[in-house]
């Protein structure tokens, strides 16, 4: 078993190698965040300072210019790519405005216009995973806020007199017109230093912004939002201007009065922020997201800024198409493998600077996306919602159920009940840890395109490559007289305890990688009306797994041991085969691996994938096998 120690530990280094960078990438998203939030809170409060060239507060002037200063510094904290000379330099032209006491409207006109160049250059999440809850907002608002804030946001709460500078006053609508609920979403989640606000990190991601739209409501009167009502249920046109709730989180009264009208502004958000989810036609949906980034990456490619095309390009597809996957490859698996593979012909054009064939793709991409949005805002279909219930649990859990029930045959094969125990323990553990994985992505925090693609990638590789090692041995085994000598010389000491925790390794990782798929794509089909017919198609699916798992472990125990381990061994290939291609093809998705195209079907069952880098990866595998089989069948016959 020494072979599989080696793979053992080859394949943790292959798990986990890359997560630092990833977690890199995490902490420059946050430092992202927090220097945008600096650039809006200079945008919004910089007229209180300064008035006609004047410095009206001392010690607000003096806190404008640290917060210009500390958004220089942080900006050069960030990794380096081809738009930080840009945004370094538009730093400091608004470092140099501020020194001069330049109006506010030219601060907020710098400062906006670096927020927005960070963003590009840095893409982070700005819109709610769902629909806030306004009801939730409140309730949260009343008891974590209204102590300084004032129940109606006017800052005459208990505290509010005692506090230096004083709270913001909500109700302001000058002030307000001109911030996002994006914004007030990253004040509570990171606070304001120099002031009494406190971060609100323990809150979940889901309560945070439920309370930032109620605060954003507090501005806007009910004859308002009245008007807003009417103008959204009788005015197509106006409701073309905020398209997605991702739209909604980003925009600011003064964006969106330069394109529809003061009077029209101030009545949609009104309307808008204060009952987001019943709103007709607004939803979570992010395919807008989706049709905005591939724009803006086209127009950075355009400008020469390589770097910043490509990230924008990735960010269309995890943030843009990845979330709503589950649900189009259920309503139309067409179309959804076709706007995948374009996504990535579209990277790829990226990455190699193509600039007319990225415009084609775009283009084309544009159409496939608009199809997408009329394919999902179709009714609920109930036998759509039971068919991908148990397709997606018999796709992904034939192969962990697989891999489980031959390490189980094994070891009765073995005699070595006593192992077992520890095969139980892995998939059960799993299965735990997938609920719980349900869980944390549904109510704590908002799992990232990336992180999924990550996780799921390689944990794909690491199962590959142990289940390699293990089918390599088991083909050693299957010769005539191996196993007889295995059993007298190594059996009683192969499966120690440090081998029965490698198999617990194993049956946990296999198991959890499929479980955590599954759930995620559970979690994206559920929509208020199928939950019933999703359920139907889960208790139908773990039925026939049942069964096959049954069938394989009766049919496995009546089998000769050398024709059994033939079998096991070839069975083993194959899977880490699949999962193999898998696993890169979910890292191409992240960035991790490049992609390019090939015309091969695309069968997601064998883990084939239309790119060269995916059949290279599973030629690898099958070389390897090939190379194996040969070596134990020459050993063989020179022992014979």
């Amino acid at each position: 078993m020494s072979i599989f120690r080696y793979f053992i530990v080859l394949s943790f280094l292959i798990l986990f190698s890359p997560m630092a960078a990833h977690a890199e990438g995490a902490e420059a998203e946050n430092k992202a965040k927090q220097i945008w939030q600096l650039l809006d809170y200079l945008a919004v409060d910089y007229g209180k300072a300064v008035q006609d060239g004047s410095v009206r507060s001392a010690s607000e002037y003096a806190e404008m210019q640290e917060f210009a200063r500390a958004a220089q510094v942080q900006l050069k904290e960030l990794p380096s790519n081809a738009s930080t000379p840009m945004l370094m330099k538009q730093a400091d032209d608004l470092r140099v405005t501020i020194d001069q006491k330049a109006a506010a409207a030219a601060v907020a006109v710098r400062a906006r216009a670096l927020a927005s160049g960070l963003v590009a250059a840095y893409p982070v999440p700005m819109a709610p995973k769902r629909v806030p809850d306004i009801k939730r907002g409140e309730t949260l608002f009343l008891a974590q806020c209204a102590a300084c804030h004032g129940t109606t946001g006017h800052s005459d709460g208990p505290l509010a007199a005692k506090l230096n500078p004083p709270p913001i006053v909500l109700a302001d609508h000058g002030r307000a017109r001109e911030r996002s609920v994006f914004a007030l979403q990253q004040i509570i989640s990171h606070g304001v230093d120099g002031t009494a606000m406190p971060s609100f990190a323990q809150l979940s991601e889901e309560d945070r912004w439920a309370i930032a739209y109620f605060a954003s409501s507090l501005s806007y009167t009910d004859k308002e939002r009245q008007a807003g009502a009417s103008l959204w249920s009788s005015s197509p046109e106006l409701r073309a201007s905020v398209p997605s709730l991702a739209k909604l989180s980003e925009l600011t009264e003064t964006q969106l009065a330069a394109e529809v009208g003061e009077p029209n502004a101030v009545a949609l958000l009104a309307y808008l922020r204060s009952a987001p989810a019943k709103a007709a036609g607004l939803s979570t949906d992010t395919l807008p997201l989706a049709k905005e980034k591939l724009k803006e990456s086209l127009a950075a490619l355009t400008r020469g800024e390589a770097a910043t095309a490509s990230r924008l390009a990735l960010s269309a597809y995890l943030d843009g198409f990845e979330p709503v996957e589950p649900a189009l490859a259920a309503k139309n698996k067409t179309l959804f493998e076709e706007t995948e593979i374009t996504m990535g012909s579209f990277r790829n054009a990226v990455v190699v600077g193509d600039i007319p064939k990225a415009k084609k793709i775009e283009a084309r991409l544009q159409n496939l996306l608009t199809d997408a949005q009329a394919a999902l805002a179709g009714a609920n279909d109930p036998l759509s919602a039971f068919m991908g219930a148990l397709t997606i649990l018999l796709r992904e859990g034939l192969e962990a159920l697989l891999v489980v029930v031959a390490m189980i045959a094994f070891l009765k094969k073995a005699d070595r009940r006593d192992v077992l125990p520890y095969v139980h323990a892995g998939w059960i553990t799993a299965l735990v840890a997938g609920g719980a994985t349900w869980g944390v992505a549904t109510y704590l925090v908002d799992l990232s395109g990336a992180s999924r693609e990550m996780t799921e990638g390689f944990s794909a590789i690491f199962a590959a490559v142990v289940l390699l090692s293990v089918g390599i041995w088991m083909h050693q085994k299957s010769m005539a007289g191996r196993w007889q000598a295995y059993v007298r010389d190594k059996l009683s000491s192969a499966l120690n305890k440090s081998s029965a925790l490698m198999l617990f390794t194993l049956a946990f990782v296999t198991v959890y990688r499929e479980v955590f798929e599954t759930v995620l794509f559970y979690a994206a089909l559920w929509t208020e009306g199928n939950g019933t017919y999703m359920l139907a198609g889960l208790g139908s699916g773990i039925a026939i797994l049942a069964v096959v798992a049954i069938v394989l472990l009766r049919s496995s125990a009546r089998l000769p041991i050398s024709q059994f381990f033939a079998f096991s061994s070839a069975l083993v290939a194959i899977l880490a085969t699949v999962l193999m291609g898998k696993g890169v093809a979910a890292l191409q998705k992240v960035g991790v691996f490049a992609s390019t195209p090939i015309g091969i079907p695309r069968i997601d069952l064998l883990g084939l994938y239309p790119s060269v880098q995916t059949l290279l990866a599973q030629l690898l595998i099958v070389a390897v096998i090939v190379a194996s089989v040969a070596y134990n069948v020459r050993s063989q016959k020179r022992t014979a």
